[in-house]
């Protein structure tokens, strides 16, 4: 049996680098649960609310809308890689050397968790740029006011559901960049070392 007196604690670089492994882990984790818990429900909710007979059938919301669940979908595995940064942090921090992760498994680790939250943001992204257009495409589709009574077609109104979900877009985007930058950060404080 090896005494704890026996094992070394580990460096104090490599215990700075921890303690950064598990300060950005959770902020990161964190911040993207409270931003994708937002997203989600807003999709979700605008998913299940769209009147059918309001929208048009050539209609870019209902893609845009699945992009931005797949960029959601994203955000729950950048949210896993965000926690796996806090148990890296625990194994950096173990006094036996051997429980201790290689600096190139940390780099790759991070490195996978940048593409990730790249993949999760382009998906959003292209959810983005789909509802942004058919929004444009209503706005500029409206008659305009000149004083008379206007009959209106009501596909061709902007709704406020329709902002809700570019809000949630905006808030899907926020979180993987929050992802990204937290890998950024922790791979470059990895590097110097």
């Amino acid at each position: 049996m090896v005494d704890k007196s026996d094992r070394k604690s580990p460096p104090a670089a490599l215990q700075e680098i921890a303690l950064a492994f598990r300060r950005i882990g959770w902020i990161s984790l964190w911040t993207q649960v409270v931003l994708g818990a937002i997203s989600a429900v807003i999709l979700l909710f605008a998913g299940f609310s769209r009147d059918v007979a309001v929208e048009t059938p050539r209609t870019g919301t209902g893609v845009g809308i699945f992009f931005a669940l797949a960029g959601v979908i994203g955000l729950l595995v950048s949210i896993y890689w965000a926690f796996r940064y806090t148990r890296i942090a625990k194994q950096l921090q173990s006094a036996n050397p051997v429980n201790r992760p290689r600096k190139a498994d940390t780099v790759q680790l991070l490195r996978l968790g940048i593409i990730v939250n790249l993949i999760g943001m382009l998906l959003t992204i292209v959810g983005a740029e789909a509802i942004a257009g058919t929004l444009l495409a209503k706005t500029l589709t409206l008659p305009q006011a000149t004083g008379a009574v206007l009959q209106i077609d009501p596909s061709r109104l902007i709704r406020s559901l329709d902002m809700l979900v570019v809000q949630a877009n905006t808030n899907t985007i926020a979180a993987h960049f929050g992802g990204l930058v937290a890998s950024l950060w922790l791979l470059n404080r990895v590097s110097r070392q």
